[in-house]
């Protein structure tokens, strides 16, 4: 994927700085960035609450962390079902389908500012939130 966005930014005329990473352990000061943006990391980050509060960290306080990801819908049956089928779903795709995302984020210190249910029985969130 690096070598496709070097080449993309490379016809674009765009000066990009790509790197290969970890979340859970970011290569960047503290408070380097006014917006981190992630989609659909969380559900195969091995501890998404690391890797938040990492998030949290390099980004400046007042600054903003969005995220586009999948997470247990917070209906039963549908819940249930996710349960069930997330340790096939993780040997086939490495992602997690039941995590508890929204919850995670607030744990990891980030202030919740909007979570919109992009559809899937609320399997999908745009959640943003703040650095405090």
């Amino acid at each position: 994927m690096l070598a496709i966005a070097r080449r993309r930014a490379q016809v674009l005329g765009i000066s990009a700085d790509l790197r290969l990473g970890d979340a859970q352990f970011l290569d960047f000061p503290d408070a380097s960035f006014d917006t981190a943006v992630a989609a659909f990391v969380f559900c195969s980050v091995p501890d998404p609450l690391l890797g938040l509060r990492e998030l949290r960290r390099v980004v400046r306080p007042g600054g903003q962390v969005l995220l586009l990801e999948h997470v247990r819908p917070a209906n039963p049956v549908l819940g249930a079902l996710l349960d069930t089928l997330n340790p096939l779903v993780v040997r086939l795709i490495g992602a997690n389908v039941n995590r508890p995302t929204v919850e995670t984020v607030r744990s990891a210190g980030l202030q919740l500012e909007t979570v919109e249910d992009l559809g899937m029985g609320g399997m999908y969130k745009l959640i943003a939130a703040r650095v405090g």
